[in-house]
């Protein structure tokens, strides 16, 4: 979570209003209901994840063996046929 500046955000009004309530304190402004973001939307990593898995599902179905995923991936045999076996 990153510190913004109140002034910066709320219209002078409204930062007036909220002054009544609370003075140089910290304040969390949750997101609406069904407005949150999935895991790893921000960052990217949930994509390169869903294009990895994607690469791995290509090479299996070329020929390439699980053991020789798991040494070029350096992810474990179990996490490789999973990727590979999954219904996507």
């Amino acid at each position: 979570m990153k510190y913004i500046k109140a002034q910066a955000v709320f219209p002078k009004e409204l930062l007036k209003e909220i002054q009544k309530y609370v003075q140089g304190e910290m304040v969390y402004i949750p997101n609406p209901d069904g407005v949150r973001k999935q895991w790893g939307e921000d960052s990217g990593y949930r994509e390169f994840l869903r294009q990895r898995n994607a690469t791995i599902r290509q090479r299996f179905s070329e020929g390439s063996t699980i053991d020789q995923l798991t040494i070029q991936y350096s992810l474990s045999y179990d996490s490789i046929k999973k990727i590979v076996y999954s219904k996507r």
